[in-house]
């Protein structure tokens, strides 16, 4: 006996509702115990008791600390993947924040990994797979965050990984070989969108970026007695920053181009001349022709600012994350879904670009995507003033707007989920994105 669409739906709302407070906790305790990329163990520790409690089949350990559990449906016909993150970022002034590593959850992925649980329980714990032509992936990854660039880089070295970022390992261990389409939704502050009462963005175009580590090597000399003897290594990195800002006139605003370099290391002692001087860099834009040519003034600026002082100079670039762009008919089914939860009124179909960047573009490039914002956060993110003030919406809501929009893709032999798949046009195939994407720090060797 078939059951209609809507039943399907009314019976995941109440399923959700059923579980909600420990939806909620789960959300809370991963809060409280943030994580930084590739080291969140305790996280995804908290998914896999979740699975196994379930019943659900998983595979762990995906790029160390990834998880993949599949959910079946009545057929095979199609693959849908639950997409949530697992890491923090580092904001040691936010209260919440672990005061040994200074990570702290002021980006809303727990929101995301417990939005996802949900979906889980609503889709595990009834019989609404029986009535969907495809199969559910719950994924929960790692490393989201471009961060700690060193660090992962000796992961790279050790043969641990091989991408800074956890869709991008994902993608390259063959996680999403079997995925037709890809889901998933951000916490945000609405507040900070200039429109108070919007709750949630069915999608949105965002930035993409490469990122650089860059090191100035001169020679140490004493700084008072003999700084002739010496090559300021610090000094090559001072001018070298003068010569990017120089080159930010020449950014188009169409491009939306973002260069923000940060000096991890300055020199070892206050009477050395700086010999080892080392820096962390992302160039922003909003399309890859852009990031290219923003990228190639950037790393002339560092070899500059190297060349005018006689120090050295080594740019070691990075694949960064591939610009959001969303996927028209994903953005409709889950447009749909969010208004019939929060109301036409609390729902904008698409938000503006933003110059931020997830490895979900990434994803995008090579199956179709949805990547929607849902509130219930104030402040400003990755920052100490950020607050979770509605629990509801972000963990609730995201459960429940996510696991409506894999009712519409399954549903009657998976027609939606075919229309889908059939007008996307991928960026890549995925030989295509390790090859080419995956090594374009080549470009600027």
């Amino acid at each position: 006996m078939k059951i209609e669409k809507d039943v399907l739906k009314k019976i995941a709302l109440d399923a959700i509702d059923k579980r909600r407070e420990t939806i909620l906790s789960i959300g809370d305790s991963i809060y409280n115990e943030p994580e930084l990329g590739y080291k969140e163990f305790k996280t995804a520790e908290k998914v896999k008791q979740v699975f196994e409690s379930m019943g659900i089949p998983y595979e762990d350990k995906i790029g160390i600390t990834g998880l993949k559990g599949k959910i079946k449906g009545k057929s095979a016909k199609y693959n849908v993947a639950v997409m949530g993150e697992l890491d923090s970022v580092i904001s040691p002034k936010h209260p919440d924040s672990d005061p040994k590593t200074g990570a702290a959850h002021c980006c809303g992925h727990n929101c995301m990994i417990a939005g996802i649980i949900g979906v889980a329980y609503a889709l595990k714990e009834t019989d609404i797979m029986e009535s969907l032509s495809g199969d559910v992936s719950i994924m929960a990854i790692p490393a989201e965050e471009f961060v700690e660039i060193g660090y992962r880089n000796e992961l790279i070295q050790s043969g641990a990984i091989s991408f800074i970022g956890g869709k991008q390992e994902f993608i390259k261990l063959g996680a999403f070989d079997d995925v037709d389409v890809a889901i998933m939704q951000h916490t945000f502050s609405s507040e900070n969108e200039g429109d108070s009462g919007i709750k949630a963005e069915a999608g949105y175009s965002a930035n993409g970026f490469v990122g650089q580590e860059i090191q100035f090597i001169g020679k140490e000399a004493h700084a008072g007695s003999a700084p002739h003897a010496g090559v300021n290594a610090l000094n090559a990195a001072m001018i070298a920053l003068t010569a990017i800002n120089a080159q930010r006139e020449t950014f188009r605003e169409k491009d939306y181009i973002r260069v923000h370099p940060i000096i991890t290391r300055g020199g070892d002692l206050v009477n050395v001349i700086p010999s080892d001087v080392r820096l962390e860099n992302y160039v922003r834009g909003a399309n890859v022709e852009a990031i290219l040519s923003a990228t190639e003034k950037v790393t002339r600026s560092w070899h500059a600012g190297a060349d005018a002082m006689g120090a050295k100079c080594i740019v070691n670039t990075l694949p960064g994350y591939f610009p959001i762009k969303p996927n028209e008919n994903l953005q409709e089914i889950m447009y749909q879904n969010l208004k019939q939860l929060l109301g036409e009124a609390n729902v904008r179909k698409h938000g503006e670009h933003s110059c931020g960047s997830s490895d979900v573009g990434d994803v995008a490039s090579i199956v179709p995507t949805i990547h929607a914002r849902i509130g219930g956060a104030s402040g400003n993110f990755h920052s100490d003033d950020y607050r979770l003030v509605d629990r509801e919406l972000a963990y609730l809501g995201a459960a429940k707007a996510l696991t409506l929009c894999v009712i519409d893709l399954l549903y009657n032999e998976a027609q939606e989920a075919e229309r889908v798949v059939e007008a996307f046009e991928p960026v890549y195939t995925k030989a295509e994105y390790l090859k080419n994407w995956g090594s374009i720090g080549e470009q600027f060797k």
